[in-house]
């Protein structure tokens, strides 16, 4: 490679494989039938400084990719030619896309993610979410209920009702580091969140929660108001949070309950991939380690195998 690699996308059923670099460029390679093999195809200039992430769109025949040149940019993989580009304020950190309307989720380091509805040579800005106090690291787009997922530096998930229109409708807060990686499992209703320091949260979603100051009224309560602090799961609040006094009394200890499961990774995360079909899940961090988990069934995390480079 021309430059070191900072993304990479697989696209199985053509097995194409595209790698984002540091200097701005996608190349894109074919594997060979039997995996021994990867043929060059093309190099798209794409951006003007590193590569953040890439969706591919055999549909389309798009490869659609976010960099450090604050743009989102769609190039066509029949002609290698830039089709459109549309510029933010700041990094855009990550990228989702949904294939049928393709619509672009792109979250970036100012902590606002931007719905954009991409054509062949142009795009509309739909509408900007805001909600993270942090730059925003992971997404996760579920085309079937039409949810959007984002982590942040501010260590929080929010979950965004896009089909309902509703905006910001639940915030998460388990986790206490960065936020890198989110998976939604449709078949469960869980969602599964890695953070930086290890962490590894299985979110029960599944449940009714109560949408979102007292964290459980909406009174706004400072700390001269109320000594009382409460976890309150049912609205997203893992730990324990600032609620009012009369609140604090109203909260019975099932209200208490955890809704989600906590497991300690052990390495310092910083990508993860999850393999429903065989109910495994891969990390990689910045500790050279990588490890494979078992998570059959997902709320009993056990480590499988892990291994380091030499």
């Amino acid at each position: 490679m021309a430059s070191p690699c900072s993304a990479m996308a697989y696209h199985h059923d053509s097995r194409r494989i595209f790698v984002g670099q540091d200097n701005g460029a996608i190349m894109e390679f074919h594997v060979s039938e039997d995996f021994n093999k990867m043929n060059f195809i093309k190099t798209y200039p794409a951006h003007q400084n590193r590569v953040s992430a890439i969706i591919f769109s055999l549909a389309a025949e798009w490869v659609v990719s976010t960099g450090h040149d604050k743009c989102v940019s769609w190039m066509c993989t029949r002609s290698g030619n830039m089709l459109g580009r549309h510029f933010f304020t700041s990094w855009a950190s990550c990228l989702q896309y949904d294939f049928d309307t393709q619509y672009a989720f792109v979250g970036d380091y100012s902590g606002q993610i931007t719905l954009l509805k991409l054509e062949q040579n142009t795009c509309s800005v739909i509408t900007t979410l805001k909600g993270h106090e942090g730059s925003v690291a992971c997404l996760w787009w579920d085309p079937i209920q039409r949810l959007l997922f984002s982590g942040a530096s501010d260590n929080s998930i929010i979950m965004w009702d896009i089909g309902g229109r509703k905006g910001r409708t639940l915030l998460l807060q388990g986790h206490h580091d960065r936020v890198q990686s989110l998976c939604y499992l449709q078949l469960t209703r869980q969602l599964v969140s890695c953070s930086s320091d290890g962490g590894i949260a299985v979110w029960n979603m599944d449940v009714s929660r109560e949408e979102h100051h007292c964290r459980k009224c909406g009174q706004a309560v400072c700390g001269k108001c109320s000594s009382k602090r409460s976890s309150y799961p049912v609205m997203g609040f893992e730990f324990q949070v600032r609620v009012c006094d009369s609140c604090y009394d109203s909260i019975k200890d099932e209200d208490r309950t955890s809704l989600a499961t906590f497991h300690e990774g052990k390495h310092n995360i910083s990508h993860m991939s999850m393999d429903v079909a065989r109910g495994l899940m891969v990390t990689c961090g910045t500790d050279r380690v990588v490890k494979i988990w078992d998570m059959t069934p997902v709320v009993g995390c056990s480590l499988a195998t892990g291994f380091s480079p030499h």
